[in-house]
């Protein structure tokens, strides 16, 4: 039995079956992810796990240091900063340029309307057959416009999926730049306030220095030295004194590196960070994840995958023009010398049809452009892969460098808290008269000098810490409140 209906019905099926088959019908080859080079996806081999961990990072890394002010000063960055804003408007382009391409799936629309006073050939060539002579005349016109491609071959739909890829490509590199607007502006917070560290340091030093020499100056208005050893002495305390004018110079110099970030003048750096003295420290392992969540995390690695797929889709675009091109366009309107006539049929004009364009039999050139579009996708490819061996190195590397200096930190305590003793021990024995001056002044010198180097190292290991952190690709996520 044939219920109502069945045959409209059977009729739907079949023109659902043809639009599958022309959506179907997309020349070029599809997208798919590429494979990683072998080994990228296995654990990092730098790690140390009596200082890293294999937990993953938090995007937030900065907040490992448990610093409010760091925090706060990360936060107003990515909201300030100019270069970031720049890359927001690059996405927001890319963004409307999808969009404008998108519209290529529906029909497009134009309305125009005209007033022509003048004389034209067609219209003498109807005067002249109707016995008339030419004359100057006003023509009007009025005509509403539809056309519509029929993406037979997708050419429409390749051109979007590049635009997509091409719009997450712009996302990727915005995020890109949010990793280092992070790492840039902790790198800044943490070298103004070690290079406070090493300012009190100097400072201190200047103190010790020349309380010896004042102790020299002393015993040689009593007798009890030589001018030789007052000038050493003296000398030494100018040599520790001019470390200290570069020191502030560089960190008022940082300050308004760390403002310019901020998205603020030099006169608006933010003055209370005259106050730090010591960088921030962390007090637990560094989690770092392994290599196939680094690859996943990082944005320069998801920018390369994104173009890749930019670069495949443009080779459909390509291929595509090698087939006929069809639209379906259709117009509607009024044309005539009176307006009174636009909307009677003496002036009624409309027409409906399709049209094909087809470069064709010479395609030379959209050949041309296939092997091009493919030359361009084996490019995008190889940088892929030279991007996701960047990441594996850089994070390696700062692995390894900041293991490096960790241990030459390490080292350096154990040398200042022995030269320390060494000191006091010299000092005594000089006053006692069991050591000489030389060795006074020499071990002095050396107690300076790991001073400076123990501050100097505090800073380096903050700096490799930032290093490996932006290694890993984090800080590209909004964080919460």
């Amino acid at each position: 039995m044939i219920r109502a209906g069945s045959t409209a019905s059977a009729g739907v099926v079949p023109t659902a079956i043809a639009a599958v088959a022309l959506a179907a019908c997309r020349v070029g080859p599809d997208y798919r992810p590429p494979p990683l080079p072998a080994g990228a996806e296995s654990p990092l081999v730098s790690v140390n796990p009596q200082v890293e961990t294999a937990a993953p990072p938090p995007d937030a890394w900065w907040r490992l240091y448990s610093d409010s002010r760091l925090d706060a000063l990360v936060q107003e960055a990515l909201k300030a900063n100019r270069d970031l804003a720049t890359a927001d408007a690059n996405f927001a382009a890319a963004r409307a340029a999808l969009s404008g391409v998108r519209t290529a799936r529906y029909p497009s629309t134009e309305v125009a309307a005209q007033g022509v006073y003048g004389r034209d050939p067609v219209t003498e060539e109807i005067l002249e057959l109707g016995g008339h002579s030419p004359e100057n005349i006003w023509i009007y016109a009025d005509v509403f416009q539809v056309a519509y491609e029929v993406d037979l071959f997708g050419r429409v739909r390749r051109s979007i999926e590049a635009a997509q890829a091409n719009a997450d490509s712009v996302a990727a590199i915005r995020d890109g730049v949010r990793v280092l607007v992070a790492a840039n502006t902790a790198r800044a917070y943490a070298s103004i306030c070690a290079l406070g560290e090493e300012l009190n340091v100097a400072r201190h030093s200047v103190e010790v220095v020349q309380r010896e020499a004042d102790i020299s100056e002393q015993r040689y208005a009593a007798g009890g030295g030589t001018r030789f050893e007052v000038e050493r002495a003296q000398a030494l305390v100018a040599e520790v004194a001019a470390t200290i004018p570069s020191l502030a110079g560089e960190r008022r110099a940082t300050l308004f590196e760390l403002a310019a970030l901020l998205g603020r003048t030099p006169a608006q750096a933010p003055a209370d960070l005259e106050s730090c003295v010591a960088p921030p420290s962390l007090t637990g392992l560094i989690p770092v994840g392994d290599g196939q969540a680094l690859i996943r995390r990082r944005p320069d690695v998801r920018q390369a995958e994104r173009r890749l797929a930019a670069s495949t889709a443009q080779i459909g675009v390509a291929t595509a023009e090698l087939y006929p091109i069809i639209h379906l366009s259709g117009f509607y309107g009024g044309a005539a010398t009176e307006l009174s006539q636009l909307t009677t049929n003496a002036g009624l004009i409309w027409g409906a049809g399709p049209s094909i364009s087809w470069t064709f039999p010479n395609q030379a050139g959209a050949r041309a452009r296939v092997r091009q579009a493919k030359a361009s996708q084996a490019a995008a490819l190889a940088s892929f892969d030279g991007v996701v061996l960047t990441a594996l190195k850089e994070t390696e590397r700062a692995l390894t460098t900041y293991g490096a200096a960790l241990e030459h930190r390490r080292a350096l305590a154990d040398a200042q808290e022995r030269i320390h003793r060494s000191f006091e021990i010299a000092r005594d024995g000089y006053a006692a008269g069991s050591s000489s001056y030389l060795d006074v002044l020499t071990t002095e010198q050396a107690l300076v000098s790991l001073d400076a180097q123990v501050a100097s190292s505090d800073a380096e290991l903050i700096q490799r810490q930032i290093d490996l952190f932006k290694a890993l690709g984090g800080g590209w996520r909004k964080p919460p409140g």
